[in-house]
């Protein structure tokens, strides 16, 4: 394994996981692996804060607007960044990009479209976006910053794996005696992903994760449903703040979550 280049997640995402990030990536490097698989990667929180790669890495995320970006900044990255040339962050602008249907877009306008709206929306919500307002820095769309940011994360993707698939499907494929899995679900009892996940989507996850012949590592917020469905793995409690507003709590609470892993062969 060599060092990664320098590359940085492009936007907020609701459930980003930069409290627990230092944790969650030591405990990855601890576990042997060939293959590293996430199936739910949202902006790479945790993919691009790993210190080294494996020599196979897939990234999956069900949502289009996910994949797309990534695909396009991986494959067209000069017409997708200047694509971005005029944009500026503007409340008006904000909105009136907010009501285009990403369907009448090409696959660049649809990837620019969706990194202006995470980078300056609040909360790194998907649905329910709103402005967001900040005091005390400039603004989240520098395009020069985030030229230089895009090019790093376009060497990076270069030797992954994108997908577009259910987790449970891509487990299935991806699976085998080297593979590392790490997960970070949708958080059960709170909205703004967009998707429908509810108590059968974890008892699926869960039942599929108690089958798979290599490893996995999992995080989620702490509540009763998810202990019951995840109670065969391992749990560690882990203490950490919530920085975004959501259904549970409101940010800057503080909150336990879990750290789930499959139990040592």
């Amino acid at each position: 394994m060599t060092d990664l280049p320098n590359a940085c997640p492009p936007a907020p995402y609701l459930g980003g996981k930069r409290n627990l990030a230092k944790r969650l990536c030591a405990i990855i490097e601890t576990i042997p692996h060939k293959a590293y698989i996430e199936p739910f990667v949202g902006m790479g929180g945790i993919f691009l804060r790993r210190a080294r790669p494996a020599p196979v890495e897939v990234i999956n995320d069900l949502s289009g607007d996910v994949s797309n970006l990534f695909r396009i900044v991986r494959r067209h990255y000069e017409p997708f960044v200047d694509e971005m040339a005029f944009l500026f962050a503007g409340r008006a602008d904000f909105d009136r990009m907010r009501m285009v249907d990403p369907a009448t877009l090409t696959d660049i306008e649809r990837a620019v479209r969706f990194l202006y709206l995470q980078r300056l929306g609040f909360g790194g919500k998907v649905v329910g976006r709103t402005f967001g307002l900040r005091r005390d820095q400039s603004s989240r769309f520098d395009h020069a910053r985030l030229r230089a940011d895009l090019r790093r994360l376009s060497a990076r993707l270069a030797p992954v794996t994108i997908e577009q698939l259910d987790a449970v499907e891509l487990i299935v494929r991806y699976d085998s005696k080297d593979a590392l899995f790490y997960l970070d679900p949708p958080y059960h009892e709170t909205t703004g992903y967009g998707l429908d996940f509810g108590p059968d989507r974890y008892r699926a996850l869960a039942d599929r994760l108690d089958t798979i012949a290599g490893s996995f590592v999992l995080s989620i917020n702490d509540t009763p449903l998810i202990r019951e469905i995840f109670a065969r793995f391992v749990i560690e409690e882990v203490a950490t703040t919530w920085t975004v507003s959501g259904h549970a709590a409101r940010a800057g609470t503080k909150v336990t979550e879990l750290i789930i892993r499959n139990r040592p062969r």
